[in-house]
């Protein structure tokens, strides 16, 4: 943690440096000056030799576990909600380049996205903790979408895009390409290793940080990275996954109450009517 402390402390000090319109960049170890205009170098990026065969041997040895997980939850998803089960959004991911990420759908069809964007927009400017817009309620979400949304479920899928080399089991999330280009220089530096399903960011106090607090931590994964840190967060990630799913109920019941009990239905206003008109009569 004291090295962590270190880097999230450099962190903060990086993103100070923009008084009198100057743009802090930070340099290579090889002194080269990075270019952000769209992919970054090559040299920067790196994706150790172990991470794809601990990547594979883990995904073989728990597929007894996702496959039938995955199968159900297909099922679920098509029952619960009409339209596609999966959804593809276009993400940034090792030096910048682009990938679309599997997920399954947790939204209604017709549901909008400028009121999540400008959400984390407003995230990335301010200094609080960064809870999700659905952590007190959301209408936009389809049925089971809370639930596998709180669970980190809805990102099985991107198994997928492990396999294919575009991601990795353990690594910083991966942004979206609006939230990229309004990243500093020094923020765009945790795009230098593969994106991940989970990464330290998650179980290490993921929506209670704040945007450079995750920024900061990305950038300490990426700088102490190595299989045993990587068994650990992978680990670490099934208690953080449980926690997440007691908090999602509890926000739940007090969503529940603060809406308060749903009204009376028709017939039930109308038979609760009939008998007031007969205790008026009867009272007469």
């Amino acid at each position: 943690m004291q090295k962590f402390n270190q880097i999230k402390a450099g962190g903060h000090a990086a993103a100070q440096l923009h008084d009198q319109g100057r743009q802090l960049v930070l340099l290579s170890s090889s002194g080269t000056m990075p270019s952000f205009s769209g992919e970054l170098p090559a040299a920067e990026c790196r994706v150790p030799g172990w991470k794809s065969s601990l990547d594979l041997v883990w995904i073989l040895l728990s597929l007894p576990i996702w496959l039938p997980l995955m199968l159900l939850l297909m099922l679920l998803t098509r029952i619960a909600s009409p339209g596609p089960i999966f959804y593809r959004q276009k993400r940034v991911g090792l030096g910048g380049r682009h990938f679309l990420i599997w997920k399954f759908r947790t939204m209604k069809l017709s549901a909008e996205t400028q009121t999540h964007e400008r959400y984390f927009e407003e995230l990335m400017r301010s200094d609080c903790p960064m809870t999700k817009l659905d952590a007190h309620g959301d209408p936009r979400l389809a049925p089971f979408g809370r639930i596998l949304r709180a669970s980190g479920l809805d990102e099985l899928p991107q198994l997928l895009n492990v396999l294919c080399g575009e991601m990795s089991l353990v690594g910083p999330r991966p942004c979206l390409p609006n939230e990229f280009a309004g990243y500093e220089p020094w923020q765009r530096q945790r795009m230098n290793g593969l994106p991940g399903l989970t990464g330290y960011w998650q179980v290490n106090g993921k929506n209670k940080t704040t945007f450079n607090e995750m920024i900061a931590m990305d950038l300490f994964y990426l700088k102490n990275m190595s299989i045993f840190l990587d068994l650990k967060i992978m680990f670490k990630t099934f208690a953080v996954i449980t926690e997440q799913l007691f908090e999602s109920r509890r926000v739940g019941q007090l969503n529940s109450q603060k809406l308060g009990p749903p009204p009376p239905k028709a017939s039930e206003r109308q038979r609760q009517g009939g008998r007031s008109r007969g205790a008026q009569v009867l009272h007469a």
